[in-house]
């Protein structure tokens, strides 16, 4: 019974190195900038043209590979309409799901058997981390965010600053004749 135990371990031992060989061999080949913080976890930066980047984490167990990578912080409004779109957006996602923490904050998970892992995967795997995260930033900061994408285009223009990163909201900070004039009591 030992025999078969220390069998199994260095089956798993052999798969996880040959994993994070794997892994390094693609990211250098993308030439994506990550660290190797401790023997089997990666942290990964994946540039962005919506986000700036997405720090995407891959962590080679002792059976599989798992990924992490944070979104978006928790929605300040209608988080119910955010948490819809994610859980429909998920049924067309590969190798990747969308999650929330207990904070409310929105990650992307995955998970990928150690006999799955070759180059090829690890670069679809990323590339759909890339795409859900920042093919859908916008989407998502116009679901959970438009309130204070508002405000901060009022903040903005009441000091004469560039709204130029703002441009992809026009639809929700210009009216039918042009930008909204702040109002309330704080205008």
């Amino acid at each position: 019974m030992a025999d078969a135990q220390q069998t199994s371990q260095d089956a798993s031992q052999t798969q996880a190195a040959r994993a994070a060989r794997v892994i390094e061999q693609t990211l250098k080949n993308a030439e994506l900038t990550w660290e190797n913080p401790e023997p089997g976890s990666y942290v990964v930066t994946l540039p962005g043209t919506r986000k700036l980047s997405t720090t995407c984490s891959l962590r080679v167990g002792r059976h599989a590979l798992s990924l992490n990578a944070f979104v978006i912080r928790h929605p300040d409004e209608n988080a119910e309409g955010v948490h819809r779109w994610l859980l429909e957006r998920n049924l067309r996602l590969y190798g990747v799901s969308y999650a929330v923490d207990g904070l409310g904050d929105i990650y992307l998970t995955g998970k990928l058997p150690l006999a799955a892992v070759t180059e090829d995967e690890i670069d679809r795997l990323l590339g759909s981390v890339l795409e859900a995260a920042d093919g859908s930033f916008n989407t998502l900061l116009e679901l959970g965010f438009a309130g204070a994408i508002r405000k901060e285009y009022a903040w903005r223009v009441s000091r004469g600053e560039s709204t130029r990163n703002l441009d992809a909201f026009a639809h929700l900070t210009q009216g039918p004749s042009g930008p909204s004039a702040p109002s309330g009591p704080s205008a």
